[in-house]
């Protein structure tokens, strides 16, 4: 090999090693949206201690067509947990809100195929059955793609071919008022994607405001309030 061919061989390796790969590792923020009061369906707070253990609750943040999952789990979800998105953005979640900190929410919207909640029905949510795959024991399912995440855990993927955890909704409890505030997101994010595909059905079915930011209150509800049916899997 000729010298300059030599250098032209070390200069390009360095320059290649220099470059980050595409699932190099960089650190997420939280992301804050709108302060958003849970209410009830009456208008009223919606207080941490009327909430169910295992029930699946919906509302929707940031957006007014974006909706998210409220759980109370049966143990505490104390966090500490590093997790990294499909772009290799990594985060740490810091578990669950409330005096046991077993509250927890997550974006609905599945990172594989954005199935969804929708009014009509919702082939993604929190099964009440066991599985191995989970720290409780009980898992969030997508029913579209086989895809299950772990509410205790961050809502890590533990099966399917989802790519990435449910981006976190990050919580603030109210102490002795028992409310439950949004206020914003941890992780990856979907609602860029999750426009546009979905953007022209949701504007046939909620007009301009589907893009819009949530009001300051947004309303929790049951799952079988929220969707007409269930799909089981």
């Amino acid at each position: 090999m000729e010298r300059r061919d030599f250098v032209k061989l070390c200069a390009g390796s360095a320059a290649a090693a220099s470059l980050p790969t595409p699932a190099e590792a960089y650190s997420l923020k939280a992301r804050l949206h709108k302060r958003t009061r849970l209410v009830d369906e009456r208008g009223a707070p919606f207080r941490l201690a009327s909430m169910k253990t295992g029930v699946n609750y919906v509302f929707d943040y940031p957006f007014a067509s974006t909706p998210c999952f409220l759980l109370r789990l049966a143990s505490p979800a104390t966090g500490g947990i590093d997790l990294q998105t499909e772009a290799g953005g990594t985060y740490r979640w810091d578990g669950g809100v409330g005096p046991q900190r077993n509250v927890v929410s997550f974006s609905a919207i599945c990172a594989h195929k954005l199935t969804y909640p929708t009014r009509q029905v919702s082939f993604i949510g929190y099964r009440d059955r066991p599985s191995a795959a989970s720290s409780t024991g009980k898992v969030i399912t997508c029913c579209s793609d086989r895809s299950v995440y772990d509410p205790a855990a961050g809502a890590r993927v533990v099966a399917g071919p989802a790519p990435q955890p449910l981006a976190t909704i990050l919580l603030e409890h109210g102490g002795k008022r028992d409310e439950l505030f949004a206020i914003g997101t941890l992780g990856g994010e979907m609602f860029d994607q999750f426009f546009q595909r979905f953007g022209f059905r949701l504007e046939l079915e909620m007009g301009s405001r589907a893009r819009d930011t949530v009001a300051a209150d947004s309303v929790v509800r049951e799952m079988s309030r929220y969707s007409a049916q269930w799909a089981q899997c």
